[in-house]
């Protein structure tokens, strides 16, 4: 079982674990506006998957920033935020922070990405939400990069993550 850690401590995370040379899961989220999101599989474009707690943290706004910031600059990608918030408070988020070039997507429902991806946290005090990870699929449908973050509190390695994107 993988692990990651919170403020120091270990967390354990639940599902199917999925690394890099795996085919990509097919499961879909659901966006702001209640239709669903495609995440995984042949898309004929790379996908650059960032998985974070809540939009609703400091660490994960920001994070979700500097994605959109940067994702204009990767030709034929797109970027999906998966997280466990709410659609609507998905869709404020992106109007208040003038979120534009990324896609969010909400894993509310049945946690299928968060089981399919392996990025459910299964104890401590985010028990029921994914933890904070990006995963890089490239145009076959195959997982390029991984990066499940050590602490849920840190930012990932974002040079790392884009160079890994342009290089899918």
């Amino acid at each position: 079982m993988a692990t990651t850690k919170l403020k120091g401590n270990v967390v354990n995370l639940t599902g199917n674990e999925v690394n890099v040379g795996d085919k990509a899961p097919v499961v879909n989220v659901v966006a702001k506006d209640l239709s669903n999101v495609q995440v995984g599989g042949e898309s004929g474009k790379t996908q650059i998957v960032v998985v974070v707690p809540s939009l609703d943290t400091p660490v994960c706004a920001a994070e979700t920033r500097k994605f959109n910031e940067e994702a204009a600059s990767i030709e034929n990608a797109e970027v999906v935020v998966v997280s466990m918030d709410l659609p609507f408070a998905m869709g404020r988020f992106c109007t208040t922070e003038g979120i534009e070039n990324v896609t969010v997507g909400s894993d509310f429902r049945a946690k299928e990405f968060a089981n399919a991806y392996g990025v459910l946290i299964a104890d401590g005090a985010l028990a029921g939400v994914t933890c904070r990870a990006v995963f890089i699929i490239n145009a076959a449908g195959e997982v390029t990069f991984k990066e499940i973050c050590p602490e849920i509190t840190e930012e990932p390695n974002y040079a790392e993550i884009l160079e890994a994107a342009k290089n899918a």
